[in-house]
């Protein structure tokens, strides 16, 4: 009987904790909690928070090393929203998992680099060199676009962000390459000198200790329409409190804590 009872309380205490868990990813006009990755998008939260208190709002920052659990955890409500993905990530995301996500507005975009401990130019890439990317195909698009702007590949025509390797037309390199990385793990690859040329996300770069405008050999312009967005789930974007959360991320005084800590590898939008 005892063990029953023992059974019934632990199961009990699970639930509730569970039940606690999902309701701190409610959105409340007095509190918020937001995932985000480590860097830019928690720092720029933490400069946020004494603006947001002085609104009545309470931010709590969760932060996260991966681009797959955010999303998990804002379906699952155990947070109100997530800061750390563009829109055609967010686009790919709700049609492989049916999430019921949008677009509660535009924060910051974060020029992606291109990286090599070889190499001091595209140029100098020689005839069959190696290009690391992340094994996120959302960003292939992206990655594959910088590197025909650069004048090394040509992709089919009217593809665009949605391009994939395999749309390649023209390589005269014939470069090679690899996609199967995680894109956390591309500055690791870049410190272990594999490769000739790894595609690493600004955010991954900077808390890697990189500095894009200085180590990169080539960057994205800051007019890349990959703008990094705030996430929420469907009906909640114009509530109160996220409004205010996007309105005060998008203040002059988050804006010119983005362009002085950041020096150009984060650039702020304003709408």
């Amino acid at each position: 009987m005892k063990r029953i009872l023992s059974v019934l309380i632990i199961a009990m205490l699970a639930a509730a904790l569970a039940a606690c868990g999902k309701d701190s990813g409610e959105v409340k006009d007095d509190k918020l909690v937001v995932g985000a990755s480590n860097v830019p998008h928690a720092e720029i939260l933490e400069e946020a928070k004494p603006l947001l208190k002085e609104k009545g709002i309470d931010l709590e920052i969760k932060t996260f090393q991966d681009y797959v659990m955010p999303n998990k955890s804002l379906a699952e409500k155990e947070i109100a929203a997530n800061y750390f993905q563009h829109v055609p990530y967010l686009e790919s995301q709700m049609k492989d998992h049916d999430y019921k996500f949008e677009n509660a507005g535009g924060i910051h975009i974060e020029p992606i680099g291109i990286y090599s401990k070889k190499y001091k130019s595209l140029k100098d890439l020689p005839e069959g060199a190696t290009v690391i990317m992340s094994n996120s195909v959302a960003d292939h698009g992206r990655m594959l676009g910088l590197l025909e702007k650069e004048g090394l590949i040509k992709v089919k025509e009217g593809k665009g962000t949605e391009a994939q390797i395999k749309d390649v037309v023209e390589n005269p390199k014939n470069l090679k390459f690899k996609a199967d990385v995680e894109a956390g793990l591309l500055p690791k690859a870049y410190e272990n000198n594999e490769g000739d040329a790894i595609l690493i996300n600004t955010n991954y770069a900077i808390d890697a200790g990189l500095n894009p405008q200085k180590d990169a050999i080539a960057l994205e312009d800051s007019d890349s329409p990959f703008v990094n967005i705030i996430t929420v789930r469907e009906g909640d974007k114009d509530k109160k409190s996220i409004k205010t959360l996007v309105e005060v991320l998008r203040s002059k005084e988050i804006q010119d804590f983005i362009n002085e800590k950041y020096k150009g590898a984060v650039v702020p939008v304003s709408e």
